[in-house]
């Protein structure tokens, strides 16, 4: 099958093309550059795997958790190609990414995925590989990174510890962000799970309702990423 993927929910931007069995692949700066960049990086790596957008199968993108403008810039993508080419969209959770990596990477069959999510707190997600594929919560968590619980032979994964020092149990784990390859990798099992879906239900996964700190907030959280005396 050919899937286009793509992830800017973290701060960098991460592409990859899978024509059959050959990934072409790119890495850039992620955040509001990713809005500009996005579109004409990924017609470019198109051309390079030799493909057009009508001959893809599916969009894949990291659907969320992560930034809420980056998660905005990937569902608009996503929406605006998959329309223009009348392609399905296959929305793919950045903690199952991150999970994915970990596997992909280390082995790991057993990964507590912990993204960053700012406000001095973190998203979270237990994902077990069994039987030739990933079984994941309904519900992702967020909460103070102390909440987090690594129990005994899992391995913990993504951003968040290193964005917390000292904070959650199983640190320092594997510094592991989503990837567009990863995605890749995940995408034909969620395809035969019939997870494709319209272009119009290319939404981002939100966790938290609360966009914006107060200036309070703010300082509260810089303060906490400071290390202690």
């Amino acid at each position: 099958m050919n899937f286009l993927a793509f992830d800017t929910s973290t701060e960098r931007l991460s592409l990859a093309v899978g024509r059959g069995e050959v990934v072409w692949q790119q890495e850039g700066a992620g955040g509001a550059q990713s809005s500009a960049t996005l579109i004409p990086a990924l017609l470019a790596l198109l051309a390079q795997a030799g493909l057009t957008l009508q001959q893809l199968d599916a969009i894949v993108f990291g659907s969320g958790p992560g930034s809420f403008t980056g998660l905005r810039t990937a569902c608009s993508v996503a929406q605006g190609l998959a329309f223009g080419a009348g392609l399905p969209v296959l929305p793919v959770s950045t903690l199952l990414a991150v999970a994915e990596e970990a596997r992909h990477q280390h082995g790991c069959t057993r990964v507590v995925a912990a993204l960053d999510a700012r406000m001095n707190e973190v998203y979270s997600a237990p994902c077990e590989w069994q039987n030739g594929q990933w079984q994941v919560p309904a519900d992702f968590a967020l909460g103070a990174p102390e909440s987090v619980a690594v129990p005994p032979g899992w391995t913990l994964a993504g951003s968040a510890a290193a964005a917390y020092p000292g904070r959650l149990a199983g640190a320092p784990g594997l510094a592991l962000l989503p990837t567009a390859t990863a995605l890749l990798r995940l995408a034909p099992a969620l395809w035969q799970a019939g997870q494709a879906v319209p272009a119009d239900q290319a939404l981002p996964l939100y966790i938290r309702d609360k966009v914006a700190q107060t200036t309070a907030e703010r300082e509260a959280d810089k303060a906490a990423r400071q290390p202690q005396a």
